[in-house]
């Protein structure tokens, strides 16, 4: 995607689409008489037909004559509403772009006074830019043997601001919206290629690609490494795959002071779950190449700081494995010692994110975090509660939990919160070991969340549990880039 922002409304050369957001009046065309003019009164005829009325949504293409002017005129009406919500805008700006790439529309000239006035040109632009970008997006199929060659449709944007002052309003929201895009579209990409190739390995081979283009310090631990520093819960997990397990460690250094303390963002990366003894059903088993998009909405949060150069220091940790069925996985009643030295009783393996969560975890503290948020698609109890609009979130720190919830509502990236405290925790017992590794048929969900506070009581810790978001829904079979939106939101909102 291409975009420039400009304070001149003054169209110069005919653009190949100009797109006018228009609000409800008497006389339609008087809000761009220059324009009503070169178009010999075209706008001001649509709504005479009753064609065009610029109610919310409503989109008129214009036949347009042919000597002069710009080509293509689209009208997009954008309400009788006295204010906007940035939901709002970000609905107009997403049916907008489905139209201009059903007619095959790239190169574009907006002019968005009407909405602006309503909200303001920062979240128009941003979420302009969003949504040009969600819909622009394109897998590239793997393997490479497979691709398809031919050019994807790619947007050329000039959003035109009603001053100096709204333009550069505009250009801080874009910049923000490009960023967050290319986040979105790393974590997609990820998330949508199959198990076979997006392995452990292929993902911490993507961290070091990262580290190079974006100047992070990565690292990589081996079985051998996790061995060493006892992370038998992560370590069990993989026991059944050919595929060695990985530990990705990714740190993004922009604070001025290098020993500030660093956000962290600790990513569930299973990149494929057939659920190991307890073996998932067949059906939509294919789906569970998702399962690392917890570690894919990590590289595109860390991707997008990265490109904002914002002024803090954010830290990854990415546990990653395959959890497959084989004569050395783990078994039902098995029990393992995590990093921390607490004992887990497995009474399912296909509750295995925790499992490798919990010492990442452990792990992160060396790094003496300001804050840790993990995020994982842990539990299809979650998607019972709050579908697929909707993200979970529980925490240790209300404050934490606040600010996500915050920055949820500014990225249109939604979260909810749910309870979490010692009543629900006695469902965790074991007789044979500290913690067994879920709790029973009721709140999955929380109980979850509750196996991962016993191993983040040393820092100020929420956990994201986004398996309703991360993919279907209303995107259908693919990743939704969800929840670097979120995450890149709440590591703004830090500075």
């Amino acid at each position: 995607m291409k975009y420039s922002i400009t304070s001149s409304q003054k169209i110069d050369s005919s653009p190949a689409c100009l797109v006018l957001v228009a609000k409800p009046a008497s006389n339609i065309g008087a809000q761009f008489a220059q324009l009503n003019k070169a178009v010999r009164q075209a706008i001001s005829r649509a709504q005479k037909a009753e064609l065009f009325e610029a109610k919310k949504g409503q989109i008129l293409d214009l036949p347009v004559p042919a000597d002069g002017g710009p080509e293509r005129v689209v009208l997009l009406g954008a309400g009788a509403a006295k204010s906007l919500s940035a939901a709002n805008v970000r609905s107009l700006m997403e049916s907008l772009a489905k139209h201009l790439k059903q007619q095959r529309q790239g190169k574009v000239n907006i002019i968005a006074d009407a909405v602006a006035a309503k909200c303001d040109f920062q979240t128009l632009a941003r979420h302009l830019i969003e949504a040009m970008g969600d819909v622009e997006y394109r897998y590239v199929k793997q393997p490479k043997a497979a691709r398809d060659k031919k050019p994807g449709f790619t947007f050329n944007i000039t959003l035109r601001c009603a001053d100096r002052g709204a333009a550069a309003e505009a250009k801080k929201g874009a910049a923000i919206g490009i960023a967050i895009n290319k986040g979105k579209d790393l974590a997609k990409t990820l998330g949508n290629m199959p198990g076979n190739v997006c392995t452990p390995t292929y993902l911490a081979a993507q961290a070091r690609k990262l580290g190079k283009s974006h100047k992070l310090k990565v690292k990589i631990l081996s079985e051998k490494d996790m061995q060493d520093l006892g992370m038998g819960s992560l370590l069990s997990v993989s026991l059944g795959s050919r595929q060695p397990a990985k530990l990705i460690v990714m740190q993004y250094n922009g604070a001025k002071d290098a020993k500030q303390a660093p956000h962290a963002l600790v990513g569930k990366g299973l990149t494929f779950d057939a659920g190991g003894i307890s073996l998932k059903p067949g059906a939509k088993m294919d789906e569970m190449k998702y399962d690392m998009c917890g570690a894919a909405s990590v590289f595109g949060a860390i991707l997008a700081a990265a490109e904002l150069k914002l002024p803090i220091n954010v830290v990854g940790v990415i546990p990653s494995s395959e959890n497959l069925p084989d004569g050395l996985a783990n078994k039902p009643g098995d029990v393992v010692t995590s990093m921390s030295g607490q004992t887990i009783e497995i009474l399912n393996t296909d509750a295995e994110g925790r499992l490798i969560l919990c010492d990442a975890l452990t792990y992160t503290k060396r790094f003496k975090p300001a804050t840790v948020i993990d995020i994982a698609t842990l539990t299809g109890a979650v998607i019972v509660a709050l579908g697929h609009q909707t993200a979970g979130v529980m925490g240790n720190d209300q404050e934490v939990v606040d600010d996500l919830l915050a920055a949820g509502e500014t990225s249109l990236d939604y979260a909810w919160q749910l309870p979490i405290n010692d009543s629900y925790k006695k469902q965790l017992r074991s007789d044979y070991a500290d913690l067994a590794n879920i709790g029973g048929a009721s709140a999955g969900s929380i109980t979850a969340a509750c196996f991962l506070s016993y191993f983040t009581k040393d820092f100020r810790w929420a956990h994201l549990d986004i398996a309703g978001t991360a993919w279907g829904g209303t995107v259908g079979k693919r990743a939704s880039g969800r929840a670097v939106p979120v995450l890149t939101q709440y590591l703004i909102d830090r500075c």
